[in-house]
């Protein structure tokens, strides 16, 4: 039974409570770009010390489940991801992953700078949450998933990735990081999307868009991909690509070492 009021967001289309852990952050995802964003983030916490960001990653796919009751007491609006903060005496939901980011990045002061680049830092995560529907729901549906092949739509969102890139590369052109010299939210949030894209990882389309062509962002993409935070937090909740690549839940720093999906093979299989 729905307990929404029309309005309020999407109804729940089933009865289905969330599962917590024993973290103080409880997530609750896939491994989507959207979803790479905060676990990334959590993984970077986590490496500069900050105990407080221990997580419970939980497994949600797109199958209906985001519809349970639980998930959309959590976020209305019923996507992915979507984080429960039970640090504190009241419980805290917070939902988009740009919301997400900014949130953890204040409560650890982490991330987010403090002096005249902070502007600089929340002006590139902002475009990053205006930009990719262009993206994902732009130019990858009719590229890669529409059932009809639309010329026109598939050119005109093109067009418009290819200018979102060319603006990247302008912009990394003369700083290391999309807010200046630090590594900051603003490449956390852009990194999945974009860096993804220059890899050819995002819709197959990496010839296409002449991903090459936009040298810096292949510099900056090739930069992240090093660190350590970013390898493991792209694995967390993953269900695709290489089983030693996924991570379906994460519920202890061990969990890279013994719960991929090849250990668990192994494991299984023993």
């Amino acid at each position: 039974m729905c307990r929404q009021k029309s309005g309020a967001g999407t109804r729940s289309q089933h009865e289905k409570e969330l599962p917590v852990g024993r973290h103080p952050l409880q997530l609750y995802s896939l491994a989507t770009p959207n979803g790479v964003k905060v676990t990334v983030m959590l993984e970077e916490l986590l490496a500069r010390g900050f105990g407080g960001a221990e997580y419970d990653a939980w497994l949600i796919k797109i199958d209906g489940n985001q519809f349970g009751s639980g998930f959309v007491a959590v976020n209305p609006n019923s996507k992915i991801p979507a984080l429960m903060d039970r640090s504190g005496p009241t419980l805290v939901r917070v939902f988009e992953s740009g919301a997400i980011l900014t949130h953890l990045a204040e409560k650890f002061g982490a991330f987010l700078p403090t002096d005249a680049t902070r502007a600089e830092c929340l002006s590139w995560l902002f475009w990053q949450m205006g930009a990719a529907p262009y993206l994902g729901g732009g130019f990858g549906h009719f590229y890669a998933y529409a059932p009809t092949k639309i010329e026109y739509a598939i050119d005109r969102f093109a067009m418009e990735v290819k200018r979102q890139l060319d603006v990247l590369d302008r912009r990394l052109a003369d700083n290391e990081y999309l807010a200046g010299h630090d590594y900051t939210i603003a490449d956390i949030a852009v990194w999945p999307w974009y860096g993804g894209l220059a890899k050819g990882l995002l819709y197959g389309a990496g010839e296409f868009l002449e991903v090459e062509a936009y040298k810096n962002v292949q510099r900056w993409t090739d930069t992240i991909a090093k660190r350590p935070a970013v390898k493991r937090g792209r694995m967390v909740n993953r269900t695709w690509g290489e089983p030693a690549s996924q991570l379906h839940e994460r519920h202890d720093a061990g969990d890279f070492e013994t719960k991929t999906q090849d250990k668990l093979a192994s494991a299984a299989g023993a």
